[in-house]
């Protein structure tokens, strides 16, 4: 199969490299030509325009910034769609816009799939992320070769939308105990406490997390380098805002949470690094929260090993390789 991808950022440029460490005939186009060029050099074929890739490749996989970068996009490749091609969306996006864009995808005779990614770009970086897919499950037997290349644990969730829906639940839950590790850390310093103490007390109990464990280091060594932004969370929370506001569910910290980033944003600017949100406690206190002994970013210290498909608990069938 031969596969286009487009956008070489952060997240996208970890994933296309696990593509072409796997031996997949991987061509790319990005805005940033030496994105392009870096991945030319790792054996990529650069591509002139969008189009060229939907015309040339069996799948054309988008992984972009905003739901409006990926609308101009697929504007330019739709023309080039027909049976057996296929557009993966890799972007964290709107589900009613996935949904929008994957029916023109349809009604030109090809496949649409949204299939974001979570974990980590640590983890992006090694092919061990955890990816949803929204299809039918034709498509998705089609495409899980090409999953399971980029990620290690592979959810099919349903119809397209539903990846979309589900990855900002997810960075919702993320957003919110970002935040609650930096009051729980401030809190922990303000009381005296030895912070490599606290990180590990809370490591070993109850209050641990995946973001406690990736975010809470970063920030303690002072780098606060995810790679992610303040403007990503903002996004991501504000569509998660939108799909509790479209189905009538009044949420109430969410709110709260858009207030703050809303905030962090004027601060310090929409491109700082999204744990640097802490800054507005350290201000409010004087406290510095930084500790000897913490990396100044995640690195992924698991192997990459095979994909695999993930059952939900209650279907019948277990995880098939």
């Amino acid at each position: 199969m031969k596969v286009g991808f487009i956008g070489l950022g952060n997240v996208g440029g970890k994933l296309s490299g696990s593509l072409l460490r796997n031996g997949i005939d991987l061509s790319v186009y990005d805005l940033n030509a030496a994105l392009v060029a870096r991945a030319a050099e790792a054996g990529a074929t650069a591509a002139n325009d969008p189009a060229e890739l939907m015309r040339n490749c069996d799948a054309v996989i988008t992984c972009l910034p905003s739901p409006t970068a990926s609308d101009q996009v697929m504007q330019q490749m739709l023309p080039e769609v027909g049976p057996g091609k296929i557009w993966m969306e890799m972007s964290t996006t709107d589900e009613a816009e996935v949904k929008r864009l994957g029916t023109l995808v349809e009604q030109a005779g090809g496949a649409a799939v949204d299939c974001p990614v979570s974990g980590g770009c640590h983890r992006a970086d090694t092919g061990n992320i955890s990816i949803f897919a929204g299809c039918d499950r034709e498509t998705f037997d089609r495409i899980a070769p090409l999953l399971k290349t980029m990620g290690r644990r592979i959810l099919h969730t349903g119809p397209i939308g539903s990846a979309s829906v589900l990855k900002v639940i997810t960075n919702y839950l993320a957003t919110a105990n970002l935040l609650t590790c930096c009051e729980a850390l401030v809190t922990a310093k303000a009381a005296g406490m030895d912070l490599n103490t606290a990180y590990e007390a809370i490591k070993i109990s109850s209050g641990t997390s995946f973001v406690h464990e990736t975010e809470s280091q970063v920030i303690l060594n002072g780098s606060r380098d995810i790679s992610f932004t303040m403007d990503l969370v903002s996004k991501d929370i504000g569509l998660f805002q939108a799909v509790a506001d479209r189905h009538d569910v009044p949420l109430e910290i969410n709110p709260l949470l858009i207030e703050i980033f809303k905030d962090g944003e004027a601060r310090f600017g929409s491109r700082e690094l999204s744990p640097n949100i802490i800054r507005r406690l350290e201000e409010a206190t004087g406290l510095k929260i930084t500790a000897p002994g913490f990396p100044s970013e995640m690195t992924d210290d698991e192997p990459e090993e095979p994909g695999y498909e993930v059952i939900p608990t209650g279907r019948d069938g277990g995880a098939g390789q």
